[in-house]
C-alpha cells in the first residue's frame, strides 16, 4: 500500500471540496488539532494559473508528535502530519498521506514500530472514512 517513496494514495468518491471538508471534521471529532488547510487551486487561480482542485490539510497531535521529535529533532521537518486531497488528470479525486513509519527512516531515535505503524493504521482509517 506505501509507494515506494513513503506515500499512501487511496481513491475518494466524492470531490476535493468534500473529501477535504469529510477529513478535517474527522480530524477534529478525534481530537485532533488542525493546523491549516491550504487551498493550492485558490492560489494558483490568485496568480492567473490553473491547476486541478488540490486541498492540503496540516494537523496532529503534540502528545503523539512531540515524542518523535524529542527523540530526533528532525522528525519536525516532517511534523505535523499532511493529509492531501486531490483531483488527478483523470479526473478522479485521491487522498494521500505520508506513511510514518516510512518517514521515520529519514530519522534516526523514533519511537517503536508498532507505535509508528498504529500512527499509519489511524492515518489510513481517517483517509478511507473521508472518501467513503
Amino acid at each position: 500500500m506505501v509507494d515506494p517513496h513513503g506515500l499512501v494514495t487511496i481513491a475518494s468518491h466524492h470531490s476535493v471540496q468534500e473529501t477535504a471538508d469529510r477529513a478535517e471534521e474527522l480530524i477534529k471529532s478525534a481530537g485532533k488539532k488542525v493546523f491549516a488547510r491550504i487551498d493550492h487551486h485558490a492560489a494558483a487561480r490568485d496568480v492567473d494559473l490553473e491547476m486541478p482542485p488540490t486541498q492540503l490539510l496540516i494537523f496532529g497531535d503534540p502528545r503523539a508528535g512531540t515524542p518523535l521529535m524529542l527523540a530526533s529533532p528532525t522528525f519536525a521537518i516532517d511534523l505535523p502530519l499532511k493529509l492531501l486531497v486531490w483531483q488527478g488528470s483523470d479526473g478522479r479525486v485521491r487522498i494521500s498521506f505520508n506513511s510514518v513509519v516510512w518517514l521515520s527512516t529519514r530519522h534516526s531515535g523514533a519511537r517503536s514500530d508498532d507505535q509508528l505503524e498504529a500512527i499509519d493504521a489511524a492515518l489510513l482509517t481517517l483517509a478511507k472514512k473521508a472518501a467513503q
